[in-house]
């Protein structure tokens, strides 16, 4: 089964009568999500895309049942959407917005940690569950329903590894982009754990980039905690220290966080790394016919 988002799900889109929002909610709906509602401040009462919108997200929660939402707008309102959505109860909430300041991060951080609201993001380009529902801004035609899991800090690699999986009749049961900030919501131990208890997941793609230790942690929980297998793919090698490569958070500090350690650890750990992007979805192929 899908984790976080599948076809029962009742989406609220923040921002949908802008224009980035409103394209996306509308390749959604096309998707077949559930989209109930959009919320637009002072924009409440109107309709689009033939949604009611609302002025804020707990009148979509009362009057639609929104359980879940997507965040289309500029970064520095980002924060405040966010804790919005959480005031008002919402289960899980997917924000695409890159560079929220980090201070405000902090402060969304510190009030999910008292709720028991799900955050995917920021810098996220979101999550399928192929053939159920979509909420974010991939290309929905490249996935296919299946029993393979997709994590990933890059937005770009994951549809490069879904659409390899996808040509090798490997299809997917949820692909999600943690996101690529300094301070994301939900991290790869938090998925890789959802994964690990999914009844309809046999086994994960992992693909992470320089910075942070989110990499050599998730490692770790595999040893420790996983059945399934995890091929991994880690982007920067090339990087040096110091320098921001892509994503605002895939920078090497300190000496940390380099894409040679964080290889390492995840092969000492025993997991499968591939060394290039391409060999990604033959790479999970091997190991699927391996295990079976």
């Amino acid at each position: 089964m899908a984790i976080l988002l599948d076809r029962s799900s009742r989406v609220v889109v923040q921002g949908i009568t802008g224009k980035e929002g409103g394209f996306h909610a509308e390749r959604m709906i096309e998707y077949g999500t559930r989209v109930v509602a959009g919320v637009t401040p002072g924009k409440g009462g109107r309709r689009h895309l033939d949604r009611p919108v609302f002025d804020s997200v707990a009148q979509a929660v009362d009057r639609e049942g929104a359980d879940t939402t997507i965040i289309f707008v500029p970064a520095l309102a980002a924060a405040d959407a966010i804790l919005e959505a959480a005031d008002a109860g919402i289960g899980l909430v997917i924000c695409i917005a890159e560079g929220i300041p980090i201070l405000d991060m902090v402060r969304v951080k510190h009030f999910l940690s008292s709720t028991e609201t799900v955050l995917v993001g920021p810098n996220t380009p979101g999550l399928i569950s192929p053939g159920q529902a979509k909420a974010g801004i991939m290309p929905a035609k490249i996935h296919a329903p299946g029993r393979v899991g997709v994590v990933s800090r890059s937005g770009t690699l994951t549809y490069a590894a879904v659409n390899q999986l996808t040509e090798l009749g490997l299809g997917q049961s949820t692909a999600i982009g943690i996101g690529g900030d300094p301070i994301v919501g939900t991290g790869f131990v938090d998925v890789l754990r959802r994964f690990e208890a999914d009844s309809e997941t046999d086994a994960v793609v992992l693909i992470g980039e320089i910075g942070g230790t989110q990499e050599e942690e998730a490692a770790r929980f595999v040893q420790e905690k996983m059945s399934k297998p995890v091929v991994a793919f880690i982007a920067g090698r090339t990087a040096p220290p110091g320098r921001r490569m892509g994503h605002a958070g895939a920078i090497i500090s300190g000496g940390r966080g380099t894409a040679a350690e964080k290889i390492r650890e995840l092969r000492e750990r025993g997991i499968r790394v591939v060394e290039n992007p391409v060999e990604i979805g033959y790479t999970m192929k091997q190991v699927l016919e391996e295990v079976q």
